[in-house]
This record gives C-alpha cells, sequence and structure tokens, in this order.
C-alpha cells in the first residue's frame, strides 16, 4: 500500500514535536531511525519464527515513536501488529493473524522515515515561513 506524503504524517504534530524539542529534534529523529530499524526487523523476526511475545515490545515501542513525529499511519499500523500479539499471547496462539500487517510495516516506516528526514534536512529549517515563491522580508535577495 502507497500513501501520499501529505496522508502519512500530520505535519502539524510534526511540527509541535520540532517546536518542543527543539535542538535536540534532529538527533531524536536519528533514534527513531535506530529504533525503527531495530523494530521493524524484531517484529519480523517474531513472525518468521511465529513468536507473538517477541513482536508485542518492538511494536510497542514504533507505535510510540512514530506517533511522536505524528507518523499516524505507521503509529496505527504498529498498534494493530501489538494488539494482534498480545491477544495470540493471551490465547497462547502463534500470530499468523498478523502476517499481512508485517509485510505492510517495512514499506511504510521506510516511506515515512524518508519524509520525515527530508522535512527535517537542514534546507527545511531555513525556509522562509511566508510561503513558496514569496520573497522573504527584509528586501530582495542579494541587495543591501
Amino acid at each position: 500500500m502507497s500513501f501520499e506524503g501529505s496522508a502519512l504524517v500530520d505535519w502539524a504534530a510534526f511540527a509541535k514535536a520540532r517546536a518542543e524539542l527543539g535542538a535536540d529534534f534532529v538527533r531524536i529523529l536519528g533514534y527513531f531511525r535506530e529504533d525503527g530499524v531495530k523494530s521493524v526487523a524484531a517484529i519480523e523476526a517474531g513472525m518468521r519464527a511465529l513468536n507473538a511475545a517477541a513482536i508485542v515490545i518492538p511494536a510497542h515501542t514504533l507505535k510510540g515513536e512514530a506517533g511522536q513525529f505524528g507518523a499516524t499511519p505507521l503509529a496505527d499500523l504498529a498498534e494493530a501488529i501489538e494488539v494482534i500479539a498480545r491477544d495470540c499471547v493471551e490465547a497462547r496462539e502463534t500470530p499468523e493473524a498478523a502476517v499481512e500487517d508485517v509485510a505492510r510495516l517495512r514499506p511504510l516506516f521506510n516511506e515515512t522515515l524518508a519524509l520525515l528526514e527530508r522535512e527535517a534536512g537542514p534546507m527545511a529549517a531555513r525556509r522562509p515561513a511566508t510561503g513558496f515563491g514569496r520573497r522573504p522580508a527584509g528586501g530582495t535577495f542579494g541587495r543591501s
């Protein structure tokens, strides 16, 4: 499943996180990348081993971290996987019900992360608040 960039990230939540985290934002986004890669791999490994208990914590972690950055579809998918895994642990069943969701997880994570990192890049931080194609306040470029 492919999402358009605007549907993958709640940009208002992203902007709020960016404002709240300030100078630490890029560093914490880097942690999200590292933790997310590990969480996705652990979820996939748990699925391959049909071990629901191995899926719960990484899915929970991914859900929370994705939500922090406004990555709602990713957080929702991780939550769905977590709920299935928890139910399977309680029922002492294997997590086959999560196979389709787990198969969608890595592509969604990669696409979402690319959008977040692109928006967090140095050029994004320097964009004028006046909007695309508008002259910044204070005159024209290159003139005193």
